[in-house]
């Protein structure tokens, strides 16, 4: 029968358990702060977080360092002991642990029993041999803490050479306090209620950005040359819950020439499998869009490529270029807006000299002219 002997109070060890269930649960809101902190973007819960984890280190190592102050340990003693048993625990390096089970006989109070474990030289084994007399040094505040001397000095090795020593009643065996368990359960417990004071107030926002976050895929990378001199490289894929966008362009050295911008959307509508698009910009040498897979987010915010008046685009340049006041232009671009309404489009034609002024004007579906906007 083991007799725990401990300078604990019930008053201590219930201190010591409260203070372990707030430490613990400071360390679970510190990271917990950091981490919802930097997924929402909300930087000043994350240094809340960062400034919980500095200050419970702080008031931590205070605290060690004022009880240590308080309580100092006593000196550790000498004293003879006989070795009951001792068992070898199976090593990979020349120490091996041993577990002794010893009779400890202060000076100063009766002999009571032991079990400690400590590492052993391989060689040196055969010098514990049960009921030989060895020196071990003890804490008079933690007797259970006994450790053998290897190499006592000259007066105790002649000692533990002369005289003998009592075996204790299996009675007396001591130990020490074996709370930590305890401890470490209610600490465990305030680090995971932490974690979820932080977590659960700000969960439909982690869930929404989750969600958020799931509804895009990975991006790929293609290019194709068509027999014909047109290509278009596939630049990426962008998918949705709903739908998902693939961009590509598709380049001509005079894409006014008669026939041109029609044949580049058509191998673009080709590459791209879709006839819809979110955004469609023709240049002179670059016909470029951005086309939608799937059905639109919203009636009437895509672009139909084969409905798009190509034939008549080239006029409408021709047009800016030479009717609005633009003397020596340099450059033209095309784009389409379109409209809520289905069928309904504006085509948008500016030009741009070599000194940066610039003209415009809007057409409709059937690049009918509708607005100018000279120099």
């Amino acid at each position: 029968m083991a007799i725990v002997e401990t300078r604990s109070t019930a008053r201590v060890r219930l201190k010591a358990a409260v203070s372990g269930f707030l430490s613990g649960g400071v360390i679970g809101v510190a990271p917990a702060c950091f981490v919802v902190g930097a997924i929402l973007e909300r930087w000043l819960v994350a240094a809340i977080g960062v400034a919980l984890l500095v200050l419970n280190v702080i008031v931590v190592s205070v605290a060690g360092r004022l009880h240590r102050a308080r309580n100092p340990r006593t000196p550790a003693r000498t004293a003879l002991a006989v070795i009951e048993s001792r068992r070898a625990i199976s090593g990979e390096s020349a120490n091996v642990p041993v577990e002794f089970v010893l009779t400890v006989a202060p000076d100063e109070r009766s002999a009571y029993r032991v079990e400690t474990r400590q590492d052993i030289n391989l060689v040196d084994i055969p010098d514990y041999r049960p009921r030989d007399v060895v020196v071990v040094r003890y804490r008079p505040d933690e007797p259970w803490d006994v450790e053998i001397v290897t190499e006592p000095t000259e007066a105790w090795a002649r000692r533990a050479a002369t005289e003998s020593v009592d075996s204790a009643p299996e009675s007396a065996l001591l130990a020490g306090p074996k709370d930590e368990g305890s401890f470490c359960l209610l600490g465990t417990l305030g680090l995971l209620l932490g974690a979820a004071l932080v977590v659960l107030p700000f969960r439909a926002d982690l869930f929404a950005a989750v969600d958020e976050s799931t509804t895009t895929s990975s991006s790929s990378s293609t290019t194709t040359t068509m027999s014909d001199g047109f290509s278009w490289p596939t630049t990426s894929t962008t998918t949705s819950t709903t739908t998902s966008t693939v961009s590509g362009t598709a380049s001509s050295e005079a894409m006014l020439s008669d026939g041109e911008m029609r044949r580049a959307a058509e191998s673009l509508i080709k590459g791209m499998r879709t006839s819809s698009a979110a955004e469609l910009t023709i240049e002179e040498h670059v016909m470029a869009v951005r086309g939608i897979l799937g059905t639109p987010a919203a009636p009437g915010t895509a672009i139909d490529l084969n409905a798009v008046p190509y034939e008549r685009l080239p006029g409408l340049v021709g047009v800016a270029r030479t009717k609005l006041g633009i003397t020596n232009p340099t450059s033209w671009r095309i784009t389409f807006e379109p409209a809520p309404k289905p069928g309904v489009l504006t085509i948008h034609v500016s030009v741009t000299d070599a000194e940066g002024a610039k003209a415009s004007l809007e057409a409709d579906a059937q690049a009918r002219i509708t607005v100018r906007h000279p120099r």
